[in-house]
């Protein structure tokens, strides 16, 4: 892997999943190509290094030329997913909240592969549940405010959310403009 190829593979990291990297989301999504990185080498890579800090990369998704890769804290995703609105709604689509988050990921991505983004992945990124509700009774549509998802409780909660996403994402993009690699402006061993 050319040095090139580590830092772009940071860069894409720290755009779309600083929150869940610096802490503050349960797991954020990232599509990157299969043509542009060894993924299978840099989610080996990721997995020894953030797993003291109990952050994990997953594929979720493959297509022709994509991957879509799921970067998430297991305690923070479980703690999520076990939610008493959130549970119900994820046993109401068929997942056994007994059999822990690695196993209901695999269900998600079983789901991903037969319908594209089932609704439910909005619970697994830290979308408030009424969101995604919202979002499956209204079809996508009739939403108070759009912004990293559809909005359809809490406006001002919502604008929050999003103000904190992107100073993450201003904040770790920055420190990597600095010349530090992903690993080191999270402080990863």
């Amino acid at each position: 892997m050319s040095k090139e190829e580590y830092h772009s593979f940071g860069r894409k990291l720290a755009f779309h999943t600083a929150p869940t990297l610096l802490g503050i989301k349960c797991a954020s999504l990232v599509s990157l190509s299969r043509l542009e990185f060894d993924l299978g080498v840099h989610l080996s890579i990721f997995n020894r290094r953030a797993s003291e800090k109990g952050l994990k990369i997953r594929i979720m998704h493959v297509c022709d030329t994509r991957c879509v890769l799921l970067v998430y804290n297991e305690k923070k995703l479980c703690e999520r997913l076990h939610e008493k609105q959130t549970a119900a709604m994820l046993a109401d689509e068929g997942y056994d909240l007994q059999s822990g988050p690695e196993a209901m990921l695999d269900r998600l991505s079983r789901r991903m592969k037969n319908c594209g983004f089932p609704h439910e992945i909005g619970l697994f990124l830290d979308y408030p549940a009424e969101d995604v509700k919202g979002f499956i009774e209204n079809n996508g549509g009739n939403y108070k405010l759009c912004g990293c998802w559809k909005v359809y409780g809490s406006e001002e909660r919502a604008r929050r959310k999003f103000e904190n996403y992107e100073k993450c994402r201003k904040f770790l993009c920055d420190k990597l403009s600095e010349g530090l690699d992903i690993y080191t402006a999270l402080r990863i061993s």
